[in-house]
């Protein structure tokens, strides 16, 4: 099951992983975000233990947002070591994205 990141664990969680991190900007209210958050779960089961994957709901955590400039949503950043290392705006197919995370690993 994938993670719920906050403006409040998002550091710790996803910066000062050890492992890829896959990061889901949604909102309840977007469409093209619920097409994307069940693939976002199937992913977070494959990759269980190998990746760490979570959504972040924008409309409640602003700071992260803003941090990363989200504009669009959704929005799919990938960190490495506590970096951004990639980024996908808007919904995709699954395969994109497990293809971006496979090349973090």
């Amino acid at each position: 099951m994938a993670l719920e990141f906050n403006d409040s664990n998002f550091e710790t969680l996803a910066l000062k992983s050890d492992k890829p991190v896959i990061v889901d900007f949604w909102a309840e209210w977007c469409g093209p975000c619920r097409m994307v958050g069940p693939l976002v779960e199937e992913i977070a089961k494959e990759y269980d233990g190998k990746a760490v994957v979570g959504k972040l709901n924008v409309d409640h955590n602003p700071q992260v947002s803003a941090k990363y400039g989200i504009r669009s949503i959704p929005t799919i950043l990938f960190f490495k070591n506590g970096l951004l290392v990639d980024k996908q705006v808007g919904a995709v197919p699954k395969n994109v994205l497990a293809q971006k995370l496979q090349a973090q690993l």
